[in-house]
């Protein structure tokens, strides 16, 4: 099954994870230590984040490290500046008819 960014942020376990990956690098263990969750839940987490490419891993002697991608967030952006466009537009429309009456 493909998989897209809106999969990645629609779990707020997901969207925690990718907050702690913005601010560095961490191996999955050091993740799974910030949630009450199993680390097999984690992990779980974490493989659909990778499948997403919101996050990306690399590997470090014997350990790997999981590094937020923001590149792939500029879809959900993009998407967010249409929707923001189409409302703004709505409005301005809602005022010039406001305005006319």
């Amino acid at each position: 099954m493909r998989r897209d960014v809106f999969q990645a942020i629609a779990d707020p376990t997901r969207r925690a994870i990718l907050t702690l990956l913005a601010v560095g690098a961490m191996t999955p263990n050091a993740v799974a230590e910030h949630f009450d969750s199993t680390r097999q839940t984690i992990s779980k987490h974490i493989q659909i984040l990778t499948e997403c490419e919101v996050v990306v891993q690399k590997k470090a002697g014997r350990e790997i490290y999981y590094h937020y991608n923001p590149e792939k967030m500029k879809e959900v952006n993009i998407w967010l500046d249409r929707l923001r466009a189409m409302w703004e537009d709505s409005f301005n429309q809602l005022d010039n008819l406001l305005n006319d009456l």
